[in-house]
Parts: C-alpha cells; structure tokens; sequence
C-alpha cells in the first residue's frame, strides 16, 4: 500500500498542475496585478480575484507561502495545546484554502470543514484543488461577505489567513468579535510588516477582552512589551520556490522566506511557551545570543554559552520563533 502523500507535497503538486494549463505571460502578468491590489487599498466589498486567471495565478504564487506561514502558526499552538485536536474548523475570508492545508498538516485527518470567501472564483478553485487531500473532500466551499454583517456558526477553530489587511477598521473588528464568540481557538495571521503587526496587535487585544488566552507567540496575555513605533513582532516561514515565483521576482534561488505576524488564542486549557525567540539568534564562538519575550512582560536578550551543557547544543539549533527553553532541554 502507498503510503499518503504529504499535505504539503500534495499541495505542491496540485499547484503544479494547475499551472500547466496557464501560459506563463498570463500568469506572470495576473500575479503583478494582484500584488499591485494587495498593496492598495481594497473595498471590503470588491473581489480582488476576478476569474480563473487570477485565481489560479494567486493560488500558485501565494498558497505555499500562506500554507508556510500558517503551518507554523498552528505549530505553535498545538505545542502550548498537545492534547487538543479540532473537531471543526472554519477559514474566514480563506480563498482558495491554504489554511485547510495548514491545518491538515497540523492535526492529521477529517473534521467539519468550511471555507467562507466572497470571491466565487477561488472557492471553485480551491473545492477543485481540495481533491488531492482527503481531509478536505468534505469541506464546505460557502461564498459570504467578509465584514459586519458576517455571521460564524459555533466551532472548534477559526483562522484568518491574510485577511485583515483587505478590511476597513469597522469590519476588521466586526470579524475578530466573531470569530471570538463562535470559537474555542482562533488564530490569525498577517503579513510580518509593521501594518500587519498594528492589525495582529488590535486582533490580540480584542481577543483578550472577549476572555480568549493568548497561547502563541506571546508566553502572556498582558499588553505587548514592543514600543509602539520603535520595532514589530514578526517571524519567518521558508517557502520553497515555484517556477512562477521566479520568474515574477526575477529570483534565483529555490526558496523564499515569508515574514508574518501571528496570534493564537484559546479558552481551552493551555501552556504557552516559558518564553518565545523574537529574532533570529546570533551564533558566535562559544555562544549563542537569544531576543526572547519572556512570561513577565518583557524582552530581554540571553546567552547561552558552553557551560550550559545541553542548554547550549539546542540553543544552537533552535530557530526564528521557537520555544525557550525547548521542553526537551535540560535547563
């Protein structure tokens, strides 16, 4: 019997072969449009992906990259919640799916599934790419307005992938209250620019105040201990490179690293992290040098050096947005 085929690697060849019948010019000139939306301002009420073209032009070139981003976002949480795994999951203003997969990744096997986008286009898309997963072949493909007037039935999971940044405030807030109420986990994700933490930011607080734990990154669920304008919160997925992501950005190398930002929150029991890696750690002879969020409030920076025996070898290893100390570790 084969054994199953990765979400990931079944992602990557759906996408594949998507892409085959779509010349390269025409995708290549669908992707520099939307980037060109998406750094625009959009109306809540106007679909970015117009037609097929586009949907699958954005499928190839941004579903890996929100798959990436969103794995390790869920990652984190089901670190801080190992004894959890979601009966349902609904994906707000998910398009196409890439947070299905995620999810898929995260916790293996079937759920009540549901995608609610506005754009028809990519949830066909996305219910036609849903075959190569069997987890997904159940999954509800709903078109529904993102914003006020959106109303969530009650489940386990929400995500909101890449999502905020296409609302106004009033919607923005509308949609996380949502989300807050009808779930017992909700994690969002934006893009890890300082826009991107602002609205990350704003979704924590109001999480908080609709009685949610903040789980990940965070190791609390007091205010950020970031100075508003001096720096922002982000971390980093490695994506691996398409053909098309190349020859729209002109790239050589066969990966890419996404950046974004992220809250996990719960009212289920769960650990967070003793503290979270906030920068990529600094490998000097005989020490490593850690920026941490610590549980009490605060950034600090830690070194690690040989005399912390095994402490050292994972600090060594350990990466962008982990965990400290590693459970594993002998501190």
């Amino acid at each position: 019997m084969n054994a199953p085929v990765p979400p990931a690697e079944a992602l990557r060849r759906s996408l594949a072969e998507l892409l085959d019948g779509l010349p390269p010019r025409q995708a290549a000139a669908a992707v520099d449009r939307l980037i060109a939306n998406y750094r625009g301002d959009t109306p809540t009420s106007a679909p970015i992906l117009r037609d097929r073209a586009d949907v699958a032009a954005y499928a190839a070139y941004r579903m890996p990259a929100t798959f990436e981003a969103v794995r390790s976002a869920l990652a984190a949480f089901a670190d801080a919640a190992p004894d959890w795994t979601p009966g349902s999951h609904v994906d707000v203003g998910g398009g196409t799916g890439a947070a299905t997969w995620a999810v898929t990744a995260t916790w293996p096997g079937g759920r009540e599934v549901t995608v609610l986008d506005w754009a028809e286009p990519a949830l066909a898309l996305g219910r036609e790419l849903a075959a190569a997963n069997p987890a997904l072949r159940g999954a509800r493909w709903q078109r529904a307005r993102i914003g006020a007037d959106l109303t969530l039935e009650d489940t386990d999971l929400v995500t909101v992938s890449y999502v905020l940044n296409e609302l106004a405030e009033p919607d923005r807030a509308a949609l996380v209250d949502a989300a807050a109420a009808a779930a017992q986990a909700v994690v969002i994700v934006e893009a890890g620019t300082p826009a991107g933490y602002t609205r990350i930011i704003e979704a924590r607080d109001r999480l908080v105040r609709a009685g949610l734990r903040v789980v990940a990154p965070c190791p609390h669920s007091a205010a950020c201990p970031i100075e508003p304008g001096r720096d922002w919160c982000h971390f980093s997925a490695r994506v691996s490179r398409s053909s098309l992501h190349r020859q729209v950005k002109g790239g050589t190398l066969p990966y890419e690293d996404e950046k974004f930002s992220y809250v996990a929150a719960t009212r289920l029991p769960a650990r967070p992290a003793p503290a979270r890696i906030v920068r990529r750690p600094q490998i000097r002879k005989g020490q490593v040098l850690l920026d941490l969020c610590e549980t009490d409030e605060r950034l600090d920076r830690t070194t690690v050096t040989k005399r912390h025996g095994d402490l050292y070898k994972a600090a060594r290893d350990a990466e962008w947005g982990d965990p400290w100390p590693p459970p594993e570790a002998d501190a």
